[in-house]
């Protein structure tokens, strides 16, 4: 212990011989919380020395160690100091008073105002009870050491002590963040409340401008409910003062210098987000509603309340560039959209700590606690390859959720925004109908996000005007609510005339303000003052806007290149050491690298992402287990057996090249899937790849597909060149680890939205990555990846075919003995059952059928087939031979395409599995009967 220390609090009279028990209950206070004690108090307790060679706080010794502790001390320090006896009840009630001051800090949030409509019945906390704590109406007027409480100075009147812990704890404002465990965090919360009480001091000017928000968030509403009776808009009106806090949430981040803001929400007040703070025309909303735009949209379009918007936002920081994500009707899953997107976004302005691009996501109370895909979120937010420095999380509270009436049917927890606590996020709990507690809220979520780089919450505590949809009748599930609400006034109007009874502001600007926002909206012009017209914020998508997939393009690398490239690729450090088979895999690389090896499909993998970053293309891998690969054959990232570093051969392929992240993700599918979306969306150059560990994980994440990756261009015009590698190969493996669901992606293609490939050589996965960068179009890829093939004898490739070829959509016969014209059957097939079918039939000396690979089966390549089947004209025997059931993989979705190649006259037969509820056969014995049976049909040899 410092003797400086000591020195002081042995001349102190609390550590005088009558008061152990006062410096025991001091020190169970700090064991509590650190924060409930003085600065001096915790100095002493965090110097105490250790106890059998432990800290004393972790675990906590026995309490008569520490008083003998003292004792001794105050014995050894001074023989001559003269003890001074204080009063033990004095001094006891002292340790009460800071246990009080802790457990307003913990439980006062449990007895906030926070409920406009008064309904919540929640229990008194006996802790806040100054009598629990046997204080009494004569201690109100005695003074106390308010230990780190930072308000007044370091004593108070008890009495004014609790004024003052009401007024910041349980007021307006329930602040939750005593379950962080960062002490400077909590201390940098207390001193933002404990201070100001809770609240904030506005001007004028300020509270103007919130009752301006209030004014445009009531008047949007009223207008369309009178101009569009009964239509439906998910109104905001109870939640109005959402509008003046995501003014607040930007001025504010503009003032830390943020440049861009991407939004997530659903469709509660989404319109009127759009309107008022997005500065989209409301002529342009009106047009909407009145179905006026239902002619022009370009594919099929979506509702107005799911489509997004981008503008300028003049802040006094500079101005802001909004971004309001497309979000279907599926809530919370456009969150992870929104952090890819703001990730991609900071990647390009080259922001590590996330202070230029800021994610604000805005949730529906039964929503975020009861969509798994929030958990999700909040589990990748503080991971390597997925962090944004921390989110803005909005709660829209309505306490009715969709139409259940209280929240005993929607969750187990206390609060909705209790799933936030696994990522020790401060929740802000605020009252809807105090806007200045709200604008407080928001000004201190984002200098807390920004000073911790940690999501935040706020939960906007309010009420829902009308039903789940202007069509709906509530009271018919919420009497008591909904009597409350039709008698209970507006915010714009608490607020009104709160300003009026202060003579912040006169009745008749009151009026003209209302007016005014009324004749703005007749004239169908932008409302928001503070819009300006866009700059260039985000990259230009204007090279691949109108491009098709069949375009010419030109990806071809000379040889030589290609060889250096591998060399590079190849090379390790002498003093990283591999493990032994990861090593064996690059002294193969390295004969692959000489010319002495044909490329295997790891190699020829690896060399495209080269060629890529040597063309200084971004490139970003993600998946459970993309650094090594889950069969083994990436190994892209190289750890050390010796110290567990890693080396990354790709980020040593030239001087200057692009960046590559490849990250080992999170165990999730759903929310990754969803990132990396919201990336590639937001990232048209370079190369953007989800690759799942087995394609069957890929139906976690089935939602992301079907709302965003398939229909996304078409209902909204947002362009993404995501790549999806999903394993898939029939090995035996069981129901579960065999099939990537082929079936699910054919039966979602339409309109050339996205490219699903089933590529058979090392070759044509190179050249099929190098096309997804090269080519001017930016559509998603969902590659059918294999298994066996990755080791297959069979499945390699020379460096010429890399050097020299593309991509083929369609390969025909390789052997160049057999006549075509001696050829009565033709077989389309693709992947890994083509070896199988090539091995048949050399072991049986087939002649007389032909073996056609399909490698793209979308958008189907019919240019290509037509060319290939050109010599089998009078062949009338065509089958489709495939390892899925009959009911799956591409037999049902892809045979008009089939039967549209073949000649006239010809028939087109199936040859697989008989159609099974299961994705394969869990016995090996019999996966290996089917398999043989179906090579053998396709083969006409049974």
């Amino acid at each position: 212990m410092h003797q400086g220390i000591m020195k002081a609090w042995l001349e102190s009279s609390h550590l005088s011989g009558a008061n152990s028990t006062y410096v025991e209950e001091m020190y169970e206070a700090y064991q509590q919380d650190p924060e409930s004690v003085s600065d001096d108090w915790r100095a002493v307790f965090d110097n105490l020395p250790p106890v059998n060679g432990t800290a004393v706080n972790v675990p906590e010794p026995a309490h008569s160690k520490v008083r003998d502790y003292f004792r001794s001390e105050a014995l050894k320090g001074s023989q001559k100091a003269v003890a001074r006896v204080t009063d033990p009840e004095v001094d006891a009630k002292q340790v009460k008073v800071l246990q009080m001051i802790n457990a307003h800090r913990f439980r006062g949030h449990q007895n906030a105002q926070l409920d406009p409509l008064g309904l919540w019945k929640r229990e008194a906390v006996k802790e806040l009870d100054p009598a629990y704590h046997g204080l009494t109406e004569d201690d109100m007027s005695r003074k106390f050491n308010t230990g780190s409480f930072a308000y007044g100075g370091e004593t108070m009147e008890l009495g004014e002590l609790i004024t003052a812990l009401k007024a910041t704890y349980c007021g307006s404002i329930g602040a939750e963040y005593m379950h962080i465990t960062d002490t400077d965090e909590k201390r940098w919360i207390q001193q933002r409340l404990e201070p100001s009480l809770g609240k904030a001091t506005y001007d004028k000017q300020d509270k103007a401008r919130i009752l301006e928000g209030l004014n445009s968030a009531e008047g949007i509403e009223k207008y369309l409910g009178a101009k569009f009776p009964g239509a439906k808009r998910f109104s905001l009106e109870g939640g109005d003062v959402l509008v003046p806090m995501m003014r607040e949430l930007i001025y504010q981040a503009g003032g830390h210098g943020t440049k861009e803001i991407v939004i997530g929400m659903a469709h509660r007040g989404r319109l009127n987000v759009l309107v008022n703070i997005l500065g989209k025309k409301p002529q342009e909303l009106f047009d909407e509603f009145a179905g006026k735009h239902a002619d022009s949209v370009n594919g099929s379009g979506d509702v107005k309340y799911h489509q997004g918007f981008s503008s300028d936002f003049e802040t006094p920081g500079g101005n802001v560039h909004l971004a309001l994500a497309f979000n279907p009707s599926h809530l919370e899953i456009v969150n992870p959209v929104v952090m890819g997107s703001v990730r991609a976004r900071q990647d390009r302005r080259g922001c590590p700590d996330g202070q230029l691009v800021m994610p604000i996501t805005i949730h529906g109370d039964s929503a975020i606690t009861g969509q798994g895909i929030v958990q999700e979120t909040f589990n990748m937010s503080q991971t390597r390859g997925f962090k944004v420095g921390g989110s803005i999380r909005v709660v829209i509270n309505n306490q009715v959720g969709f139409t259940t009436s209280n929240h005993q049917d929607v969750r187990s927890t206390e609060y909705c925004t209790d799933i936030a606590k696994m990522v020790q996020a401060p929740i802000f709990h605020v009252n809807g109908d105090d806007p200045e507690a709200v604008a407080f809220v928001a000004q201190l979520a984002v200098d807390y996000r920004n000073e911790f780089k940690r999501d935040v919450v706020i939960d906007l505590v309010c009420y829902r005007r009308h039903g789940h949809n202007e069509a709906d009748e509530p009271s018919a599930t919420q009497p008591l609510m909904y009597g409350k609400i039709k008698k209970h006034p507006t915010p714009r109007k608490i607020y009104a005339d709160r300003l009026i009874e202060e003579q912040a502001i006169a009745a008749e600007e009151v009026t003209a303000m209302i007016n005014d926002y009324r004749e703005a909206l007749d004239h169908g012009e932008c409302v928001v003052r503070e819009w300006r017209p866009m700059e260039m914020h985000s990259v230009d998508w204007t090279p691949f806007i109108g491009r098709e997939w069949d375009e010419n393009y030109d990806a071809s690398l000379p040889i030589e290149q290609l060889y250096e490239l591998a060399k590079r690729t190849a090379y390790v450090p002498e003093a990283h050491k591999l493990q032994s088979r990861v090593a064996k895999i690059y002294k193969d690389r390295l004969a692959m690298a000489s010319g002495d090896k044909p490329l295997d499909w790891g190699f020829a993998e690896t060399l495209a992402y080269a060629s890529i970053l040597e063309a200084q293309y971004r490139i970003r891998i993600t998946g459970q287990d993309s650094g090594r690969g889950t069969f083994f054959h990436r190994h892209a990232v190289l750890h050390n057996q010796k110290d567990a570093t890693t080396y990354l051969p790709l980020r040593h392929v030239a001087e200057e090249q692009g960046p590559i992240e490849i990250i080992d993700s999170v165990l999730s599918e759903a929310s990754v899937l969803a990132f990396e979306y919201g990336y590639a969306t937001a990232e048209p150059s370079g190369l953007t790849i989800w690759e799942a560990q087995f394609g069957d994980f890929v139906n976690c994440a089935q939602v992301v597909i079907d709302q965003f990756l398939s229909s996304g261009e078409q209902k909204w015009g947002r362009m993404c060149g995501l790549t999806m590698l999903l394993p898939h190969g029939y090995e035996g493996q069981g129901p579960e680890h065999s099939s990537a669901r082929l079936e699910r992606f054919l039966q979602l293609c339409a309109n050339h939205n996205m490219q699903v490939c089933v590529p058979s050589t090392p070759a044509q996965v190179y050249h099929m990555l190098r096309r997804q960068v090269a080519r001017p179009m930016r559509r998603p890829l969902v590659v059918m990846s294999p298994k066996s093939l990755l080791r297959h004898p069979m499945a390699v490739s020379s460096m010429s075919e890399l050097a020299e070829g593309s991509f083929q959509s369609v390969i025909g016969e390789i052997e160049g003995t057999q006549d075509p014209q001696q050829v009565d059957r033709v077989v389309f097939c693709s992947g890994k059952v083509y070896f199988e079918l090539l091995e048949k039939r050399r072991k049986e000396n087939i002649s007389n059928i032909a073996l056609i690979r399909i490698e793209q089966l979308y958008p189907f390549p019919k240019e290509e087939a037509l060319e290939v089947l050109a010599q089998y004209q009078h062949v009338k025997d065509f089958v489709w031979c495939q390892e899925e059931p009959q009911n799956q993989g591409a037999w049902y979705c892809s045979q008009h395409h089939f039967w549209s190649v073949i000649p006239a006259g010809a028939i087109l037969t199936y040859a697989g599995r008989d159609a099974s509820a299961a994705p394969a056969c869990g016995y090996p014995a019999l996966h290996a009967q089917q398999q043989a049976s179906l090579i053998d049909c396709a083969l006409k040899l049974k």
